[in-house]
């Protein structure tokens, strides 16, 4: 194997690193991750934040995030609540636009297709059954009642991600449902997120952003809900904020910056491979776009195209920022691709391959997989119906995307009657006692001498 640090040089032979041993592919792989310690600059602001907002009075707290608002986000406010009146300008703009039609009918495909795809993943309550005489053993699912979304609004509105969220909590059935993102400088919010959320059945807005937004819903204000969940994806100070309640308020999962591995051999298309790299590289400066590839010519055809393309893009400052933090890897044959995306364990993982599907099953570590050249990672971002708020940093080994369990549980059942008891009674007595429980013992035993 062979690697190429960097997707907008000219490949040169002492630019290209063998790899000669798992553990440097594995060095190679790791992410340049962000100093989460306790002595970080970004944990001590975010410790600050949080001290404030959890050891300050409901109503101190909110002038609290009033100061943060005005410091981080450059407006004054006092009420964070998105009024209806609000709502009403925004579903005005949105309605009045010149591209309104096109938008509105872009927006209610794609709320189909996620709706779809999310309704058939309810799980059905596990009927009733008899594990031994007796004794009768269920599950039935409950959605989490109350849930934060937090949308992020920096270089982008992200409304997609209103979709990606907002959805599965409407069809789950959670009863609240809150929004957190940050006002522009005027005070407001992106009509795009406002029309969105209304759509989707979304309680209430707040104007809060930062790792303030987040323990903000966790600990709850005098304006602000406290929430059972919180999810959305956000900047490093965000992800630091969700990392520090996860000991006490379930998140939907770690999260870092959007990355995506295209897997490409001899036949793909090097125009379809340097847009799906560059779609991933705009996302920002610290995102990463990873290409493993079968030879050094397929890799060239590749950066010629790169280059092409990224002087065509607005944000291509941002996008080249992101390349120079990207690489290459050169495989030998499909199996050695494979084993390569395993280890990386992207976010968003591309075949450009033929036969894709002979390979599928060998494909352990991924968020999210888009199969065949016409596959395009933005197509799964914004309306295929998957959910885009996925695993990223490596946790695809053991993280799933955000689905609909994320916003709910399995709540189990058991039901024992008299020869259930008398069936079990005796075995569970035994094992209790000699786990030094006689506690336990003793909750069957006076049941089994009253029956």
């Amino acid at each position: 194997m062979k690697c190429i640090k960097n997707l907008i040089e000219k490949i040169e032979n002492e630019k290209i690193i063998e790899i000669s041993t798992d553990e440097q592919l594995e060095k190679i792989c790791e992410r340049s991750s962000v100093d989460y310690s306790e002595n970080s600059k970004t944990m001590k602001i975010v410790n600050e934040i949080e001290k404030n907002i959890s050891g300050l009075s409901p109503q101190k707290a909110d002038e609290y995030i009033s100061q943060l608002t005005e410091k981080f986000d450059g407006v004054q406010m006092k009420n964070f609540r998105v009024s209806s009146d609000e709502f009403l300008e925004a579903e005005k703009i949105i309605s009045q636009s010149t591209e309104s039609k096109a938008f509105i009918k872009a927006i209610n495909v794609a709320y189909e297709n996620i709706s779809t795809f999310h309704q058939l993943q309810k799980k059905e309550n596990i009927q009733k059954i008899t594990t031994s005489a007796g004794v009768k053993c269920w599950q039935e699912f409950r959605a989490i009642e109350k849930v934060g979304l937090y949308i992020p609004a920096g270089t982008a509105p992200l409304f997609s991600t209103v979709l990606m969220l907002a959805i599965p909590a409407q069809i789950a059935g959670c009863r609240k449902k809150i929004l957190c993102t940050p006002p522009n400088n005027e005070g407001k919010v992106a009509p795009e997120i406002l029309y969105v959320a209304q759509k989707c059945g979304i309680d209430e807005i707040y104007k809060i952003g930062g790792a303030q937004a987040i323990f903000t819903m966790a600990y709850g204000t005098q304006q602000v809900p406290k929430v059972d969940k919180i999810f959305g994806p956000g900047n490093s100070f965000v992800t630091a904020a969700k990392m520090k309640i996860s000991s006490f308020s379930a998140i939907d999962m770690p999260a870092g910056p959007s990355e995506v591995l295209v897997i490409a051999d001899e036949n793909a298309n090097e125009i379809f491979i340097a847009a799906d790299l560059l779609s991933q590289a705009e996302h920002g400066t610290d995102s990463q776009s990873v290409l493993v590839c079968s030879s050094v010519a397929k890799a060239k055809k590749v950066f010629e195209e790169i280059s092409l393309q990224l002087e065509t893009l607005p944000r291509k400052d941002i996008a080249k920022k992101s390349l120079e933090n990207s690489f290459c890897i050169i495989a030998k044959n499909t199996d050695e691709m494979i084993k390569i995306s395993n280890i990386y364990a992207p976010e968003h993982l591309i075949l450009q391959v033929e036969n894709w599907e002979t390979i599928v099953s060998q494909i352990t570590n991924a968020g999210s997989v888009f199969c065949g050249k016409y596959s395009c990672e933005s197509l799964g971002d914004y309306a295929t119906g998957t959910n885009h708020t996925l695993p990223t940093s490596g946790f695809a080994k053991n993280y799933s995307g955000v689905n609909l369990m994320s916003f709910g549980k399995m709540i189990t059942f058991q039901e024992v009657s008299k020869k259930g008891i008398d069936e079990l009674g005796e075995l569970v007595e035994i094992m209790a006692k000699r786990e030094a429980l006689d506690g336990h013992a003793n909750a069957v035993k006076v049941r089994r001498e009253n029956i």
